[in-house]
């Protein structure tokens, strides 16, 4: 007779779950919407049930589970739930103890140690962080000088098709007659990778020496490149007395365009269709900025997809899954592309380093590019149109 192995429950990992998430663990009763919710539904053909992964958390028997792995933090089932479950942050405290007992997918480590000795995740020298800009002259930040710190952001300091909105980005400050100025190669890395993989006390650590780090600068503002830089800072920095205010840059933007800074004086005929990032859209409620600078630009169609706005699906690229291995067939971005291909658009727009790299993973060889919205905008104030120097 084969014996079936015994499961024992861990009433320390609930408790643990219970504090961590004040009690907001135990509202969970099963109802499966986070399940239908889910996005991996739409790509997988075999079954990922976060409705099961709460109930095995409730009672303490996820030790291991390399499902913990798939959450995208897309938010998509917090939107629905009808009991207010924090799943993702549920997600990230059961990585958390996964870090713990060493029970984490390979290469995992090597992401946090290029964090601790290069100060980002890309495995890239500290000594390369502002070469971004070598021949766009930006000014260190000064508070007694600036407005504003540009607060780029490692992907889009290092990854070099981001790169090219950073750069976009300083052209529209500048046409708005932004003073501002960013840390060069002294900017930390905001953390937020190591948050999304789940080393909890790793992150605190970060965000305390960066808040000061910020505070002996002297910042006031910052914008950021990246709605994921941006969450972190709005979020989750609070609790380690960081005083500064974050923008994310179409916040900035937008604020920009009605205080009649910046305009937009070249047509751009473009069919878009704009994407919303997770992190921007709902995790942080943030969904007309982008869309008030593309209504804004002269010539610019703007279409939507079937699914926008808080319905938006997710590229795969939030909660730690950029930096895991997702199999062909089983990308998010696949599917949003062919969304956007029904529009007849010629663009997809974003506004996030990470949906830019997940799209155009999917993009293949259909005839759609695409484009962060900073790089449409630069567009528009560009002397000649095109020349954006990217």
């Amino acid at each position: 007779m084969l014996e079936m192995p015994v499961l024992t429950p861990d009433e320390a990992l609930w408790e643990r779950l219970f504090r961590e998430t004040q009690g907001a663990m135990a509202l969970c009763y099963q109802c499966g919407v986070c399940t239908a919710a889910c996005p991996w539904g739409l790509v997988r053909h075999e079954p990922f049930s976060v409705r099961a992964m709460m109930r095995r958390a409730q009672v303490g028997l996820l030790d291991g589970d390399e499902h913990l792995w798939l959450c995208a933090a897309c938010a998509q089932c917090e939107a629905l739930c009808p009991r207010g479950v924090p799943v993702s942050e549920i997600f990230q405290s059961l990585r958390e103890q996964a870090w713990e007992t060493r029970r984490i997918p390979r290469g995992l480590s090597a992401v946090l140690w290029s964090v601790y000795w290069n100060n980002n995740p890309w495995f890239q020298p500290p000594s390369y962080r502002a070469r971004w800009a070598r021949d766009l002259e930006v000014p260190r930040f000064d508070p007694a000088q600036h407005e504003v710190l540009y607060y780029v952001g490692c992907t889009s300091a290092y990854d070099r098709r981001a790169q090219k909105v950073a750069r976009a980005l300083v052209q529209l400050l500048r046409a708005a007659g932004v003073r501002f100025g960013t840390l060069g190669n002294d900017e930390p890395c905001c953390g937020e990778a190591v948050k999304s993989l789940g080393h909890r006390p790793y992150f605190y650590e970060i965000a305390q020496n960066n808040a000061k780090i910020f505070a002996d600068a002297g910042v006031r503002e910052l914008i950021t490149t990246s709605p994921h830089c941006y969450d972190v800072f709005q979020n989750h920095y609070p609790r380690f007395q960081a005083e500064f205010r974050p923008y994310h840059y179409t916040q900035y933007l937008a604020r920009l365009l009605e205080e009649g800074r910046l305009r937009f004086s070249r047509e751009v005929r473009l069919r878009v269709t704009y994407h919303d990032p997770c992190y921007l859209g709902r995790r942080n409620g943030e969904y007309e900025a982008p869309r008030r600078i593309l209504d804004a630009i002269p010539g610019l169609e703007r279409v939507e997809m079937a699914h926008s706005g808080p319905e938006a699906l997710c590229c795969g690229g939030g909660g730690g899954r950029m930096w895991l291995e997702t199999r062909a067939g089983e990308r998010f971005a696949d599917l949003r592309v062919q969304e956007a291909l029904q529009t007849g658009a010629q663009v997809i727009a974003t506004a996030c380093p990470f949906c830019m790299a997940c799209l155009e993973k999917g993009l293949g060889v259909q005839g759609i590019r695409v484009l962060d919205v900073a790089e449409i905008a630069a567009m528009a104030v560009s002397p000649s149109g095109t020349d954006l120097r990217i």
